[in-house]
């Protein structure tokens, strides 16, 4: 006697084989915003980077002040792996929820801290040891938030349009971004540069401390993965109960590989698109101000409406990728930032026109391969090893190619080598490449099919 599946309710989910349910678009909502303040007080260290580096470190040298505050920002994601690999493991015994719980906690509590750090002026040296252990604390929970991010999100995502819904997590890194950067220019306008580098820069910090409550109390009332429920309870669940039968025989996305070698190729897939994207959202409006004498206001709101830009083209690039394929968006993006960032970094000078063309053209294309990350890496490894083989690979290469970045480019340009710079971040664009002709296709791939 064959069991008949029972009805789908308007409460219940397909797991990815039909339709979103309402439920399915809360979660994503209050996973987006979340991730979206915790983005946006990470990147807010790097629009107030010159005014940081002059309260926390030694203002004799500027130069070796500001390599000192973006030493601080790539230790802050040499961390990122430990934070993954271990709040991967709670995410894939305890439960995906349980981490985005944790982690947003963690980054309230040193926004808070940083908010009321004590000066160099104030401590001499431990104003900087504490920055740099507060940003320790920070690097570890995002290692966590990221991994469990992507795998989250892809997991409560129709198949047909998992590419569209996983663009949602770079929406929120983005997101964060432009609300870093329009606070940047409002706090510009506002106060001068000796009030902004006096206190001024404090103001992102505190303010994410209060909007991480609200943050918090949306993530309680989120649904937890079906995917993850499954293989946490012997019993199938409602929802997979609910499922249609597969019409194709089942397939999987990388079976023919062991694990370790889906974990390099993903390093490999994301560094070209990190090393692209800390470069155009996180170093290129301080290069502005810094080198080429650019206005505070100027660069910041030029990179305002560039990331605006990238905001809207990521679900696009999603959209697209579910017609198409990962592979054929991912090329669009290792090519073009191949092709165009060194030519692009020439561009910018003191006018801010140039480097909103620059910005907006980067970013976009970076959009390309950013939106389908969190889609890519879900459908590469298998539900009861996703999320902290995703926090291994994504957050070493993130680690090492894109925290980096921007304190490789001061180096080459504070020792008159910007020319050679953007040959770090072509390297990269070949090294995507490579990654991902060698990564099968997944596009529409059944998240319980891959092994």
């Amino acid at each position: 006697m064959t069991a008949t599946a029972p009805p789908k309710t308007s409460t219940e989910t397909a797991s990815g084989a039909g339709p979103a349910s309402k439920t399915d678009v809360k979660s994503l909502g209050a996973s987006l915003t979340g991730q979206i303040l915790e983005w946006y007080e990470w990147s807010s260290y790097a629009v107030f980077a010159p005014f940081i580096a002059t309260a926390m470190f030694n203002k004799g040298d500027s130069t070796s002040a500001l390599l000192a505050t973006f030493g601080v920002f790539a230790v802050g994601f040499l961390v990122r792996p430990l934070g993954g690999i271990i709040f991967g493991r709670v995410a894939d015994k305890r439960g995906r929820k349980t981490v985005l719980m944790i982690t947003i906690i963690m980054m309230a509590v040193a926004s808070t801290l940083i908010g009321f750090m004590p000066t160099y002026e104030q401590i001499g040296i431990w104003a900087s040891v504490g920055l740099l252990i507060i940003r320790v604390l920070q690097g570890f929970a995002h290692g966590g938030e990221s991994a469990a991010a992507n795998s989250y999100i892809p997991e409560i995502a129709p198949n047909a349009h998992r590419g569209k819904w996983g663009s949602m997590v770079y929406v929120s890194i983005f997101g964060g971004s432009v609300i870093a950067y329009v606070l940047g220019g409002l706090i510009s306008i506002v106060l001068n540069d000796d009030q902004i580098g006096s206190w001024g820069w404090r103001i992102p910090f505190f303010l994410c401390a209060l909007s991480a409550c609200v943050a918090l109390y949306l993530r309680r009332h989120m649904k937890e993965s079906d995917h993850f429920k499954e293989i946490d309870s012997s019993e199938p669940s409602v929802e997979s109960l609910a499922r249609p039968p597969r019409t194709t025989p089942p397939t999987s996305s990388s079976n023919s590989r062991p694990a370790w070698v889906n974990i390099l190729l993903v390093v490999g897939m994301v560094s070209g698109v990190t090393g692209a994207h800390y470069t155009w959202t996180s170093y290129v409006s301080t290069y502005a101000i810094s080198h080429e004498g650019m206005s505070t206001q100027g660069a910041y709101w030029t990179t305002v409406v560039a990331q605006t830009a990238g905001l809207i083209a990521l679900p696009l690039w999603g959209g697209l990728s579910d017609r198409i394929g990962r592979k054929p968006v991912i090329y669009i993006c290792a090519v073009g930032m191949g092709i165009l960032q060194i030519p692009l970094m020439a561009l910018i000078d003191s006018r801010p026109w140039t480097l909103l063309i620059a910005s907006t053209v980067g970013v976009v294309i970076v959009a390309a391969g950013g939106a389908l990350l969190s889609s890519i890496m879900s459908e590469v490894f298998p539900t009861a090893q996703r999320t902290h083989s995703i926090g291994l690979a994504y957050s070493l290469s993130v680690a090492i190619f894109g925290g980096t970045a921007p304190y490789i480019y001061q180096w080459f340009v504070a020792h008159d080598l910007a020319w050679a710079s953007g040959f770090y971040v072509v390297a990269l664009c070949v090294l995507t490449l490579i990654s991902m002709y060698i990564l099968p296709e997944t596009k529409g791939v059944d998240l319980r099919d891959v092994k």
